[in-house]
């Protein structure tokens, strides 16, 4: 549903074209598959201290295809930290991440969708797979 309004609300406001539509829409589902692809080399990597530098990756990535990948990157990076706030309150036990985490967290997802190199929160010794 905040796909479908988020989508009209461009359309309508920017006065997005039927041919920039579907632009927007390809880059916003090429931007959540670089996201799905960070997080499942996060899952993947199980490397300590290597969050940062998948939050920024995955946010740069989906950035680079356009305005419909930084739109993606930003709703699902935003809906990741706060699903951990609402996780946290239901099971009223802290998964960890708390607000500063979750602070720096944001902060690398901004790096990333600027455009920064993500390699600026990469851990000496992550493997060069990722």
């Amino acid at each position: 549903m905040k796909l479908f309004v988020g989508i009209l609300l461009c359309s309508l406001v920017l006065g997005v074209s039927s041919q920039r539509w579907l632009t927007f829409l390809k880059e916003a589902g090429q931007g959540t598959k670089d996201m799905w692809r960070a997080y499942s080399d996060m899952r993947e990597a199980n490397y300590i201290g290597a969050d940062k530098y998948f939050h920024a990756r995955g946010n740069h990535d989906a950035a680079q295809r356009g305005p419909g990948g930084a739109w993606a990157a930003k709703v699902i990076s935003n809906a990741r930290e706060n699903s951990q706030r609402v996780t946290d309150f239901f099971s009223h036990r802290s998964s960890g991440h708390g607000a500063e985490d979750s602070k720096a967290d944001q902060a690398a997802n901004e790096w990333g969708r600027s455009g920064k190199d993500p390699n600026h929160f990469r851990p000496a010794g992550l493997p060069r797979k990722y």
